[in-house]
């Protein structure tokens, strides 16, 4: 019998019931005959499909063989789909996934970032006061996001490249995507913007210590230490001033800040948040809006366009936050991420400080349940912004609407209550 053949496996199958075990054991024998058929299906691939459109985008043969001998499929990466079969719909979940977004600031986490780029900020404050002069990005902004993405380059960038982008371009849910990824990664090669070696990325693709993609390398990775080489892997000026270089191409407005944490009076309705729902940060003042620390919005920003903000609605933080904020959503689209980022390099700047605002005791959702919640939205004719399982601003904002309109006391927030009170 195959599992009598698994000796090592004999500790785990016997706290297991004998059917449970013998689906185990045989469902791992069949690992390796499956491997090697998608193995050899990857291969074929690569020769009949990839290679030709490398071809004509000028890639050589020496580099496309370079760069994928040895490879295999990864099958362990996610998002994979078995080649002939279709994408499986999505299970129902019986588990919390999503959580309060409080949880997203552990003072672990934001900490670290904060005291890893204050105590950076004396050494490579020459390089900074050179990338703001030149890309009017502040200092700050580029160490949190440093930090954040990398752990200011200490973090370990463990896989292949070539490996994650040519599993993802054959058989990941989004091919095209990384089909562009691959084929830039081999031009990076082709010209000797990188060495083979130097080729390693996140589980999703992302190389060095700014995380960019292989597009976004040659797009935005900058030579500041003017050594003829973009080295976002090992240079700390390229990886500074490739950052700033990022942000200024989807248009970062010099002299403005990103935004500013803010109390929100209750005549104010949470259901105004939203980036194509702004008004002059004066306007927001005058409805009551005031500064948490208790200063006047700055003139040059009382003048200009502000958005509300509230990630968790009623039961967390509120901001008023700038065009810039959704820059830095461009770098990775979360409003959590960008608040980050943003509070990062407020506290890096003038202190550790967290926010005025506590999060409430929100979260512990299905995102299947949040998902028929907006369903249920849409069909009566909300803009949820997709149903996805997460409440980004156009539900939130979508959820206080339905509760002002059937009475209720708007929280933009999803809850249990909440969501088995829409019909």
């Amino acid at each position: 019998m195959i599992c009598q053949q698994k000796k090592r496996m004999n500790g785990l199958l016997s706290i297991l019931p004998r059917f449970a075990a013998v689906a185990l054991c045989c469902a791992v024998s069949a690992v390796p005959s499956h491997a090697a058929s998608v193995s050899d299906q990857f291969r074929a691939w690569l020769d009949s499909d990839l290679w030709p459109e490398a071809k004509s985008q000028g890639i050589s043969r020496k580099t496309f063989d370079a760069a994928f001998a040895g490879v295999s499929p990864n099958l362990k990466l996610p998002d994979l789909v078995m080649p002939g079969e279709k994408p499986k719909p999505p299970k129902k979940q019986h588990q919390a996934e999503f959580g309060s977004p409080g949880a997203y600031f552990a003072e672990k986490t934001i900490g670290a970032v904060t005291a890893g780029g204050r105590s950076r900020a004396g050494r490579v404050e020459q390089t900074l006061a050179a990338v703001e002069k030149r890309y009017g990005v502040p200092g700050e902004v580029v160490l949190a996001i440093w930090g954040r993405e990398s752990g200011f380059g200490a973090a370990k960038i463990p896989y292949d490249a070539f490996e994650v982008l040519g599993t993802k371009a054959f058989m990941a849910t989004r091919k095209d995507m990384f089909r562009k990824e691959v084929l830039a990664a081999l031009t990076i090669l082709e010209k000797g913007f990188a060495t083979r070696a130097m080729m390693k990325t996140s589980w999703a693709g992302a190389m060095g210590q700014p995380q960019f993609l292989p597009t976004s390398f040659l797009d935005h990775a900058v030579d500041a230490d003017g050594d003829g080489i973009r080295d976002i892997w090992t240079s700390t000026p390229d990886t500074l001033a490739s950052i700033a270089n990022y942000l200024k191409h989807y248009g970062w407005v010099s002299g403005r800040d990103w935004g500013f944490e803010v109390n929100v009076p209750e005549s104010v309705s949470c259901a105004l948040e939203g980036p194509d729902r702004g008004k002059r940060i004066s306007e927001w003042a005058s409805m009551g809006i005031t500064r948490v620390s208790g200063k006047p919005f700055p003139a040059h920003e009382a003048k200009a366009e502000g958005y509300l903000l509230m990630p968790a609605g009623r039961s967390g933080p509120a901001f008023i936050v700038t065009p810039n904020f959704y820059v830095l959503k461009e770098y990775n689209e979360s409003d959590l991420y960008a608040l980050f980022v943003g509070h990062a390099a407020d506290r890096i700047a003038s202190g550790d400080r967290g926010f005025a605002g506590s999060w409430g005791k929100v979260g512990g959702l299905m995102r299947s349940d949040i998902a028929q919640m907006q369903e249920r939205l849409e069909a009566k004719g909300y803009d949820v912004g997709g149903a996805d399982g997460l409440p980004g601003y156009k539900t939130r904002r979508s959820i206080g609407d339905w509760q002002a309109k059937n009475g209720g006391k708007p929280t933009c927030f999803p809850s249990e209550a909440l969501i088995s009170s829409i019909p």
